[in-house]
């Protein structure tokens, strides 16, 4: 996949193709390859080929003396040969047009070429040039012409191409095409003006080469770079200094870690792109810039890569900074574990593609890891699938520390929630551990987020209770619930819902505003014993689950207090005040609050000290 992104790069034709276009379309097309969407160009270089695609199956030819096999090998042995000054071996990678009955000097035309590229050429870095027999395929100039770069004469550019031609063998020979080979000479009559780098620098420093270039242009290189870092720092520099000015929240975090992030990496880069053109435009040889080109490659992954690193301490620093101020320490660990995994798969990644960038094949390492990939995530699968559960127990917090649950058939506190498993303490005070995955696909209930308790009890009263004693209970027991200031009064009620087979039901249903489950007992408490004395005061009383025989000795039910209730329901009757089946709002609002709570007696009555 990585050579086929790469031979997709070189199809691209841009007029004014420059070393920063190259770079960046290059790291692009090198990051897409890697990333889940190459899935879709592996299932394209699976699909059937005819015979004439380069796909399936090669062949295998037997090695060339001077590697023009490959249209990489060819550019590699043109460039070697004249770094060695050795331009009849130059001239054997020119292909000369047999049709042309002007005798050509190919020493000549090497000399001419490497004029012409150290004036104004440009040819692909090595790692972007194919290196198969076949050439890329996908650059749509035909299966026998590779684009190298472009070089112009008078101000008119034209492309660099290699030809592959068949020798005796019928193997595969690739040469600079004869159309690039008949702009060569048009050059060395004009005689150009010679290069600023040559123009400047001492005629000792001419003559005298390393490695085929001269030393002036060794030491003009060490100072372009150093003025181009200069001047890239204080692009960014003016970048940090002027974004704070317009963007108000610049000077803000996380925002002012982001931009400091940028810094190195955009300083890198663009020294990097303004290194390359200026070595360009000052004449610098093409052995030279030609040998730099992978280096600068290299350090602009670096530079991507160190831009995603510090981009990532940052975000997640920010996001465990809130995490531990919201004292969640299961996502505070889960920010740590994906910070170094995704720390590994930085180094990983960059390794990789700096490995390519040397020229070492990585699509077999790549499978190879695919393949380890998957038998790692089928041996881990039970871990996968905790930590993923973590993950959304972390994400969704449907529970927190210290909350009390219900998972299953188990309740109790949460005590810690790691990577693997969450520990619950039971109300017997015992510890059960259970898997993240597990956890989080079963139905958890939490009482911790509960904001109001229902309170629900259903009175059984005596069958000798008669309807104005329950008429009477009807009022009396609502008029608590909406008087008592823990008590919502909406939706307070309480309604005569059965005769049953052995007593007459009331039920009541409303919700009582507590701090905790503590707090709502206590609450519930008092309003029970509050009913009870409504209840003994209506001349009734709570029927027994038992069945009972009645002797003469039984007194049986105050009729006095009976009389009584009869008599307060007759005066609501009177005066029209009778609160059923609705209560008047009006006699709501005034009921509301006026119980004293805590209850007179109590010793967090009023004057004393609540201990709620």
């Amino acid at each position: 996949m990585v050579q086929w992104a790469m031979n997709l790069v070189t199809s691209i034709s841009i007029r004014s193709y420059n070393f920063g276009a190259k770079l960046s379309i290059y790291i692009l097309f090198f990051a897409f390859s890697l990333s889940p969407f190459s899935n879709l160009a592996a299932q394209v270089d699976l699909l059937p080929k005819d015979s004439s695609s380069a796909g399936g199956n090669e062949p295998v030819y037997s090695p060339d003396s001077l590697g023009r096999r490959t249209p990489r090998g060819a550019v590699e042995g043109f460039i070697s040969a004249v770094a060695a000054e050795n331009y009849a071996r130059a001239g054997l990678y020119l292909r000369l047009d047999p049709m042309l009955k002007k005798k050509q000097d190919k020493v000549a035309l090497a000399r001419s070429l490497q004029q012409l590229l150290d004036h104004s050429g440009d040819i692909l870095p090595y790692s972007l040039i194919s290196d198969k027999p076949t050439g890329s395929l996908e650059d749509n100039l035909g299966p026998n012409l590779e684009k190298l770069g472009t070089a112009s004469i008078n101000n008119e550019e034209f492309d660099l191409l290699l030809e592959s031609t068949l020798d005796s063998d019928g193997a595969p020979v690739w040469l600079f095409s004869s159309e690039t080979i008949q702009r060569v000479p048009l050059l060395v009559e004009e005689a150009p003006i010679a290069p600023f780098i040559d123009r400047v620098s001492p005629a000792v420093f001419e003559r005298i080469k390393w490695g085929g270039v001269p030393v002036a242009h060794w030491i003009g290189s060490f100072l372009l770079l150093v003025i181009v870092y200069l001047i890239a720092w204080c692009i960014a520099y003016l970048i940090l200094f002027v974004v704070p000015l317009f963007y108000k929240k610049a000077k803000t975090e996380p925002t002012v870690s982001i931009l400091r992030a940028f810094a190195l990496p955009i300083r890198l880069y663009i020294t990097i792109w303004l290194f390359s053109l200026a070595m360009q435009e000052a004449g610098i040889s093409i052995i030279l810039r030609q040998g730099a080109s992978n280096l600068m490659i290299i350090v602009a992954i670096i530079a991507i890569m160190l831009l995603l690193w510090q981009l990532l301490v940052v975000t997640t620093g920010f996001f465990e900074k809130r995490l531990t101020h919201h004292r969640n320490q299961a996502g505070v660990s889960a920010i740590l574990f994906l910070r170094r995994t995704a720390k590994v798969a930085l180094i990983v990644l960059g390794i990789i593609l700096i490995l390519d960038t040397l020229g070492f094949d990585v699509t077999t390492g790549l499978a190879a890891l695919g393949i380890g990939g998957i038998a790692l995530a089928l041996g881990a699968q039970k871990t996968v699938e905790n930590f993923v559960g973590s993950v959304t127990l972390i994400a969704d917090q449907p529970i927190r520390v210290g909350d009390y649950c219900k998972v299953g058939d188990i309740s109790g506190t949460v005590e810690q929630i790691g990577m693997r498993s969450t520990r619950i303490r039971t109300t017997n005070r015992t510890i059960v551990t259970i898997p993240n995955g597990d956890f989080s696909s079963q139905k958890i209930e939490t009482f911790a987020t509960r904001d109001q308790f229902l309170f629900n009890p259903v009175f059984k009263l005596r069958f000798e209770t008669t309807p104005e004693q329950i008429r009477y209970l009807l009022v009396e027991l609502r008029s608590i619930l909406y008087s008592h200031p823990k008590v919502d009064p909406s939706p307070a009620r309480i309604r005569f819902v059965e005769i049953g087979a052995d007593a007459l039901k009331l039920e009541v249903f409303s919700y009582i505003k507590g701090i905790d489950f503590d707090d709502f007992l206590e609450i519930q408490e008092d309003i029970l014993l509050r009913m009870m004395d409504v209840i003994d005061k209506s001349g009734t009383g709570l029927a027994l689950p038992t069945q009972r025989l009645y002797i003469n000795r039984d007194s049986g039910l105050s009729e006095e207090k009976r009389a009584e209730a009869e008599a307060t329901v007759q005066k609501w009757r009177e005066k029209k005040e009778m609160q059923i089946p609705k209560f008047d709002p009006d006699k709501i609002d005034e009921l509301k609050g006026s119980l004293d709570y805590p209850p007179e007696g109590s010793a967090q009555g009023k004057g004393k000290q609540s201990y709620i």
